[in-house]
């Protein structure tokens, strides 16, 4: 089946209401048929990485098969084309995420290097000696890490909204760490561990009552339910391409253009200048000064496919369908004698992380992968947040649009297999 015709084969007339045809948007997804150990792959790996539909996969393979030329320097047709089809997957961009301009999406190679390249150049703009950065105890290491490099160097201190049991923020405490040397806040809109979903929409409206600009990681949540930059009021927004059915090193951040225009190049090269020379050098224009050297810019169209391809099947009804898997889930992963939820905010996105009696996180994701069912174990790239709650690291299911009541099932027996050995 083609990508195209995804929105009228992926969606059946159920009760008038629109209900997502699951066995019809996996038959997309070349990889679902594969065999793992001889045994039917279940990949429940999505908060890792989501796979890739046929027509993303075709785009990557067309775009270089017939449109390969760099973009913005070229005279000649192949570079206009590249070009154009570049620029429109920006807009494309800007309309998923509802921003005001394409002037205020940039493209990175994912959150990662989004968030870095804010951390560095805001710090350079607006942070100094004794400023404050608010982040949250359930960050990713992406959004730890670059900002205590940048206070090493500026001598600005980070400041830890705490987490509950139930793997929510304390919002009473965040009101209290407000002072007049804070400067950003900078936080998840979902936990890649608990699955919680934090009330941004309030977290930013507190924060701008005190005249300080809001940052989102957004990486666990523009896959799963949609998000509108101005609705939130959000001044930054990160999010990776290959967490949401698109190619691997591509991404994107979203920032105020008031905002971007006062912050420094993060990087210097081609494209992001306007004239060079020995004594001076004029950058150039938004959203290019941040865009230095040949972007990637075959993988700017196929995320832009990704896009369609979502928005072909409906982000709300994505949003509910996943909501409804994830509740079973968790139901019948209950069941299970020594099982241990980690995180139950009753506001959740798709990921649930666990730990069985005394089984390591390690053996348990092992002998899973036996089974033919992929999941992550570890500490998912959040230290802290396992410090928090005193434990090694976790076993992560974490689910997509392609998943089904079927393989939670098979999640399900392969883990009562793994107790019974031990």
């Amino acid at each position: 089946m083609s990508c195209h015709s995804v929105k009228a084969a992926a969606l059946v007339e159920n009760r008038h209401t629109e209900m997502i045809d699951v066995e019809s948007i996996r038959r997309d997804f070349p990889i679902l048929g594969r065999e793992v150990y001889g045994k039917p792959l279940v990949y429940l790996d999505n908060a890792a990485t989501t796979q890739k539909p046929q027509c993303v996969i075709d785009c990557i393979s067309d775009a270089y098969r017939n449109v390969n030329a760099n973009v913005h320097r070229g005279i000649h047709f192949l570079s206009q084309e590249a070009t154009d089809m570049m620029e429109s997957a920006r807009e494309n961009v800007r309309r998923f995420i509802g921003a005001g301009s394409t002037e205020e999406i940039i493209f990175t190679r994912g959150t990662t290097e989004s968030i870095n390249l804010l951390a560095s150049s805001f710090a350079q703009a607006f942070l100094k000696e004794g400023d404050e950065v608010l982040i949250s105890g359930m960050e990713h290491h992406s959004n730890i890490v670059p900002w205590q490099i940048q206070a090493q160097r500026y001598g600005f201190k980070i400041k830890v909204i705490p987490v509950t049991d139930l793997g929510e923020l304390d919002t009473d405490v965040f009101r209290t760490l407000f002072t007049s040397r804070t400067k950003l806040v900078s936080i998840t809109h979902v936990s890649n561990v608990l699955g919680t979903v934090n009330p941004v929409s309030g977290i930013i409206n507190e924060a701008h009552s005190h005249g300080v600009p809001v940052a989102i990681d957004g990486a666990q949540s523009v896959p799963h339910i949609r998000v509108n930059v101005q609705e939130l009021g959000a001044d930054f927004y990160a999010f990776s391409g290959h967490k949401i059915y698109g190619p691997t090193g591509i991404g994107v951040l979203y920032g105020r253009k008031a905002l971007l225009e006062k912050m420094p190049p993060y990087q210097g090269g081609g494209e992001m200048i306007k004239r060079v020379t020995f004594d001076k050098t004029t950058y150039n224009e938004l959203p290019y000064k941040f865009e230095a050297g040949t972007p990637d810019y075959i993988g700017s169209i196929a995320l832009a496919t990704a896009l369609d391809y979502v928005n072909g099947i409906g982000m709300e009804r994505i949003a509910e369908y996943e909501s409804e898997l994830c509740s079973y889930a968790i139901d019948r992963l209950s069941e299970i004698p020594d099982m241990r939820i980690i995180g139950t905010a009753p506001h959740r996105s798709a990921v649930v992380s666990f730990l069985v009696g005394g089984i390591h996180p390690s053996d348990m994701g092992t002998l899973l992968d036996r089974l033919g069912i992929a999941v992550r174990t570890g500490h998912h790239c959040a230290e802290p947040l396992m410090d928090r709650y005193g434990i090694p690291g976790t076993v992560r299911a974490s689910f997509s649009l392609y998943n089904t009541k079927a393989e939670v099932d098979s999640l399900v027996a392969g883990i009562e297999r793994v107790r019974k050995m031990f």
